[in-house]
């Protein structure tokens, strides 16, 4: 037994000296998913700091994206940026650029989200803050990258107070608000009473998404009926009220549940494709899409997703006429699909198919790792291996190029 135990011992500690051994030999590499920066504010008379995260595939592509500015970015910038990517790599939601708006303190926290109170000279800052959101920071962050006109706000607590505030103002630059448990216990819970003429008249049209936790005191019991009561039934709005969570823990939850508010039934996969019925069907679905805040257009796995439900759906005869719709009514979203198609007719080697589809994209696609990848599969399948190492090693120079997640680089290995 001591000769076991003894043997038992020694393998372990060479089993841990190798371990060792092999992470040293690794060189560390961090993995980032945003950048900080400063600019001068001429409002606030100092440096400003903000953060952003790009989508996937953002330096891929000219296209122009939603944005989302996210309150309080010290405290919510990194889960808030993980989960937009996490949902649009899921293909529940479409790319976004996260954009984090970093307060200075506590101090300028508290001031910057609430208007004047009499009483307390520690807040009444939102003005200047909304000021400073429209005439200073988004300008910039539209004169860096590629943005659209969709650009929600989102903030909890206070952060949540100050996006409801950012909502009523006439001339906001925001078109959407994510408000998570906001602190509408401020000015003596005087919201409601701001937002009731605001509702009755029309004057607020962008979708808004409100949220409670279990939690005391907050005003948002009251807010929540003003809306029920005053709100037009045109008004695209929701409250979700989580009970087992607290103050602290629900403003993930209550961000994942908002993203979707905006980007309903997005997610959709060959098991529901099927359920639609056929093509035509299936992209009528996807066209209705493009009327919600967040639009639609085929990410990667709607791609993928739609090539196996052709296949699954024994509409191999149709593919061209479905490519001729999706031409038509989702131009941008061409080239990707089809390579998702010949990507199946790869894996069915049915190589003759694959050439007459990659062909047909060959001007967009040769840009793209993923066109790249599926011409290499297909010389390997007639037997040109030189050819096949050329797109190959091309599919990886553009990933590394276009700094591609480390999931995309391995999926074209």
């Amino acid at each position: 037994m001591i000769k076991i135990i003894t043997a038992i011992f020694a393998l372990f500690t060479a089993c841990s000296f190798s371990l060792a051994a092999s992470e040293k030999t690794l060189d560390p590499q961090a993995i980032i998913s945003g950048y900080q920066y400063q600019h001068p504010s001429r409002l606030f008379g100092e440096n400003r700091r903000y953060m952003v995260s790009l989508p996937e595939r953002y330096h891929m592509n000219n296209r122009h994206y939603a944005s989302l500015y996210v309150v309080d970015a010290d405290f919510q910038f990194q889960h808030v940026s993980a989960v937009v990517k996490n949902l649009a790599r899921m293909g529940k939601l479409p790319p976004m650029i996260v954009v984090g708006i970093a307060n200075q303190g506590s101090d300028d926290y508290l001031k910057s989200t609430t208007w004047p109170d009499p009483e307390d000279k520690a807040f009444g800052g939102a003005e200047t803050f909304q000021a400073y959101l429209k005439q200073e920071l988004l300008p910039l962050i539209d004169s860096r990258y590629r943005t659209n006109h969709q650009k929600a706000l989102s903030g909890y607590s206070l952060g949540g107070l100050f996006t409801l505030y950012s909502m009523m103002q006439p001339d906001t630059p925001f078109n959407a608000f994510l408000a998570m448990s906001p602190s509408a216990w401020f000015d003596k819970n005087s919201l409601p009473g701001k937002l009731e003429p605001l509702l009755k008249q029309g004057k607020l049209t962008a979708p808004v998404f409100i949220s409670l936790a279990s939690e005391e005191g907050m005003g948002v019991d009251n807010l929540v009926e003003v809306f029920e009561q005053s709100a037009p039934a045109t008004l695209n709005w929701q409250y979700r009220h989580y009970p087992n969570e607290n103050h602290f823990t629900t403003a993930l939850p209550a961000l994942y549940d908002g993203l979707q508010f905006l980007a309903p039934e997005y997610a959709v996969d060959g098991s529901d494709m099927l359920a639609l019925g056929d093509y035509k069907q299936v992209l009528a679905h996807f066209k209705a899409q493009q009327k919600n805040w967040a639009g639609f257009q085929f990410e990667w796995l709607h791609a993928y997703q739609f090539s196996k439900y052709m296949f699954w759906s024994k509409q191999l005869d149709l593919v061209d006429d479905a490519l001729q719709l999706i031409e038509k009514e989702f131009p941008e979203s061409l080239t990707g699909v089809t390579i998702q198609l010949a990507n199946g007719f790869n894996k069915r080697k049915n190589f003759k198919r694959v050439a007459q589809l990659l062909a047909q994209v060959k001007t967009d696609g040769e840009i793209l790792p993923g066109w790249h990848k599926q011409m290499s599969v297909y010389y390997q399948g007639v037997n040109k291996p030189e050819l096949a190492r050329q797109h190959q090693q091309q599919a990886l120079k553009l990933a590394r190029q276009y700094q591609l997640e480390s999931w995309e680089v391995w999926e074209l290995k």
